[in-house]
């Protein structure tokens, strides 16, 4: 009998709820906004070097949350350039989130965005169709490697994209996180199709590596409260799972057995510790900074 279990993916509404429910209860944005205050300002000494204009390109942008304070910290080390920044988002509900977003924002006489609805794949492919290769002095690709095809395709083809000084900032879970242990041990029982694959920063050097790419690594400490999973039919909680396992209702649909093993493998210490009776998931990150 084939399994009721759905990916995520299958119900972009759902995803995206669930992904909201994720970042009010992880430290997610706290971390990379704490890199972007304390490292990004080096990451990006150099990209603007005497040009008029900057050339930015958000790989996967969502709702602009970390795009707009990337924005402000390359303004404030090269003010009074021009920064054209180009989104690549699939998600047109993130895309008028984003463009609100902007709308209420007071900081960015200088910027200007073009949104593309499409994802990196489609970027690339619509580039070579239409022959061009256009370069940018910064290139960052958040929390979105999971949803290509090809990694090292991918990697390889925006990395071709940069200028002489520009750099390429990925950010994904750490090698050293939950996510890390959740996923070797039950990301063959999720059903994840082909629309989704399992990467960490752990995985990169070796792909970077082969490729003979330069690059700087930086792990980001962060956590998620998951206690609400272990409530039954609690409404977050059942979302915080359906994100845990890239599954849609994983509460409703996953065999028994295996919801069973996860739940318990939840409040081991490789995914989580416990502290004042509430479970908090590790959910590090890895920042990985690629030179031309």
């Amino acid at each position: 009998m084939a399994s009721p279990m759905r990916s995520l993916l299958a119900d972009l509404d759902r995803y995206v709820q669930s992904f909201r429910v994720f970042l009010e209860k992880s430290t997610e944005h706290q971390s990379m906004q704490e890199f972007v205050e304390r490292h990004l300002p080096d990451v990006i000494a150099s990209i603007g070097n005497g040009k008029s204009t900057i050339n930015v390109l958000s790989v996967g942008g969502g709702a602009g949350e970390m795009d707009l304070q990337i924005l402000s910290k390359i303004r404030a080390r090269y003010p009074g350039v021009t920064i054209n920044n180009d989104v690549i988002e699939p998600s047109a509900d993130q895309i008028s989130k984003y463009k609100e977003r902007v709308a209420q924002a007071s900081n960015l006489e200088n910027i200007k965005f073009t949104w593309h609805k499409e994802t990196a794949n489609e970027y690339e492919s619509r580039m070579n169709a239409e022959k061009k290769t256009k370069k940018w002095d910064f290139i960052h690709m958040i929390q979105m490697l999971y949803y290509v095809k090809d990694i090292p395709a991918t990697l390889r083809y925006f990395h071709s994209l940069l200028e002489s000084q520009a750099k390429l900032l990925i950010i994904l879970v750490s090698g050293k996180s939950g996510w890390e242990t959740l996923w070797k041990k039950y990301g063959p029982s999720f059903p994840l199709e082909d629309l989704c694959s399992y990467v960490s920063s752990g995985d990169l050097p070796r792909m970077l590596d082969s490729a003979g790419l330069k690059y700087q690594l930086y792990e980001l400490p962060s956590h998620m409260d998951i206690t609400s999973c272990f409530t039954e039919g609690d409404k977050d909680g059942e979302l915080l799972l359906d994100f845990l396992t890239e599954t849609l209702d994983f509460a409703k649909t996953a065999p028994p057995e295996l919801k069973r093993q996860v739940m318990e493998e939840l409040r081991k210490p490789g995914c989580s510790e416990i502290r004042d009776g509430k479970v908090f998931f590790n959910n590090s990150l890895g920042v990985i900074v690629i030179e031309p």
